[in-house]
């Protein structure tokens, strides 16, 4: 044997770290950060109860969906400014504004009587609650060793789906007691979230010594300032970012095409949340797992076979409508979401230069919030005009998405652990992050 890359030890076997080796020995303040996800995911009402705390209110169904509207599009923008926040205060700082601010304005949605006011209201609200996703993305790569950051993530995503699987039952009862009481456990919860990231969230270095540090290496070299039209000239991953928002749109359509589409088949209903409810089992009891394996892929391998799991999940409905292919399709898109979903999540901190890892992670988010916007919209207008045929096109769709995803995905060496006594036979690659390879000669891509 001539060598080992890093990431492989004497064995000669990757390192694939499991669930409970990579918490134990996951830093405090990443543990902390996930701990201030979950919390606030627990209180995630003002999405799911909005309409129905507007009509109580006495506005029109038009006038609640408007609003509703409204809060997506601040959802998107928020998104984008926690890039950018992210890089130009700190991680840390983004998450306290996005806590801290959005607590205050919850709660004043309460009071605000005027339509126009409370839309502006939710756009804010909206907003500011979404800048925290890129900082904590963006954290999570900067605290978490390398080889274990797609196991982080994927730690990360079930605290925000365990939150948002328990959030209803907890607003339900809520609600039925006052929709004041409502918002108001909500704005607690993000501000238990603020309180958790002041106290637990590692602060900026302000010692004389560090100041005078940043100052000597300021004058040396200034600092570079980065912008999003920076990560625009990335052509590919802007090439990734267009797939990742054609993947959006499409595995969105089980949220907006697929009941209509069960309804228009004669199917039950009943089948619809059958399929809800199984993805959501699955998902959180089978991701942690997969991820084990699936940390050790190489990235495309894993973009490739997500987004093939998508096309084969709607292609399946493109059959028919019966309870098998429903099951089927269901099954294949499911297994996208817990191979490929915690890797693809994790890929722009991976790759991004320092000065811009919040803006990478800010623009696939706000590529995929826009792609669940527009989804629905498209889905539902096909199926409007062309009836179940819409499972071909959303196949079609996901197939193109497949494609560019694959051009523009990057290879990604990710080092592991040194091991403890390196041998002749043995070369070890310093573990001081992620190494990019793009020159022509690399044939394949790789994460070790």
């Amino acid at each position: 044997m001539s060598g080992a890359v890093a990431g492989v030890g004497g064995t000669g076997k990757p390192s694939r770290p499991g669930v409970f080796e990579t918490w134990a020995q996951t830093p405090r303040e990443a543990k902390a950060l996930l701990a201030g996800v979950f919390v606030s995911k627990l209180a995630s009402f003002l999405q799911i109860f909005l309409v129905l705390f507007l009509t109580h209110r006495g506005f029109s169904g038009s006038q609640a969906g408007w609003a509703l509207g409204v809060y997506g599009a601040g959802a998107v923008l928020g998104t984008a400014i926690g890039g950018w926040l992210s890089d130009r205060l700190s991680p840390r700082s983004a998450t306290l504004i996005s806590m801290m601010g959005s607590a205050v304005l919850i709660a004043s949605l309460i009071y605000i009587k005027s339509y126009p006011l409370l839309l502006l209201a939710v756009l804010l609200v909206s907003a500011v609650g979404q800048f925290y996703r890129p900082a904590a993305q963006s954290m999570i790569t900067q605290l978490t060793p390398p080889d274990k950051l797609v196991m982080v993530t994927a730690m990360y995503m079930l605290c925000v789906n365990l939150g948002t699987t328990v959030a209803p039952l907890i607003g339900v009862a809520l609600a039925e007691i006052s929709y004041n009481l409502l918002f108001w456990a909500e704005a607690l919860a993000v501000l238990a979230f603020g309180l958790i990231a002041l106290v637990a969230l590692p602060k900026p270095d302000r010692s004389a010594a560090a100041v005078a540090a940043k100052e000597k290496a300021d004058a040396a070299e200034p600092p570079i300032r980065g912008r999003y039209i920076d990560v625009l000239r990335d052509y590919r991953y802007s090439l990734f970012m267009l797939a990742f928002f054609l993947q959006a749109v499409v595995y969105v359509q089980y949220t907006a095409a697929l009941p209509l589409a069960i309804k228009a088949a004669g199917q039950s209903i009943w089948w619809y949340g059958a399929l809800i409810t199984m993805n959501a089992i699955i998902c959180a009891t089978c991701q942690m797992i997969a991820t084990k394996f699936v940390q050790g892929w190489p990235i495309r391998v894993v973009q490739l076979t997500g987004f093939t799991l998508v096309a084969m999940g709607y292609a399946m409905y493109a059959i028919d409508m019966l309870p098998v292919f429903l099951i089927l399709g269901t099954l294949f898109w499911t297994l996208s979401e817990i191979v490929g979903v915690p890797t693809m999540f994790a890929y722009p901190g991976m790759i991004a230069p320092p000065h811009l890892r919040g803006r990478y992670i800010g623009a696939m988010q706000t590529m995929f919030g826009l792609g669940a916007t527009v989804g629905p919209v498209l889905g539902v207008l096909l199926f409007e005009h062309i009836g179940q045929r819409v499972w071909l096109w959303m196949t079609l769709i996901e197939v193109v998405a497949t494609v560019i995803g694959a051009i523009g995905i990057r290879r990604v060496i990710k080092p592991g652990p040194p091991p403890s006594a390196p041998t002749p036979e043995t070369v070890i690659e310093p573990p001081a992050g992620l190494a990019v390879d793009s020159s022509p000669e690399a044939a394949t891509d790789r994460l070790t």
